[in-house]
């Protein structure tokens, strides 16, 4: 399994998830409206968060009549632990790399 990489569309997809319960998990679209990323972008995130191990995903149980069923996105306890890791050592490494720079100034 590869690592995932932390780009800024990951990172926005992971803080949409972190920030969400059980009870409230966002569905596909809605994660790419809040993080006004489409979903060519999102949904492949996704699929990688997936494979990971770090996302489950159910199926809206009530169909809404004209669209298909939301797929629901929550992380798993093992991924929110990597993905609060995750994000605390990037911006950890980007706080030493940006204060560095400006010490240099």
């Amino acid at each position: 399994m590869t690592a995932l990489r932390l780009t800024k569309p990951t990172i926005a997809v992971l803080e949409i998830l972190l920030a969400s319960t059980d009870d409230a998990a966002p569905w596909g679209l809605s994660i790419c409206h809040e993080a006004d990323l489409g979903p060519g972008t999102v949904y492949p995130i996704l699929d990688r968060l997936k494979n990971l191990g770090w996302v489950t995903t159910r199926v809206e149980d009530e169909p809404h009549p004209g669209r298909p069923p939301r797929m629901y996105y929550s992380l798993t306890g093992a991924g929110r632990a990597e993905a609060t890791a995750a994000i605390a050592a990037r911006r950890a490494r980007r706080h030493r790399t940006l204060g560095l720079a400006w010490e240099a100034m």
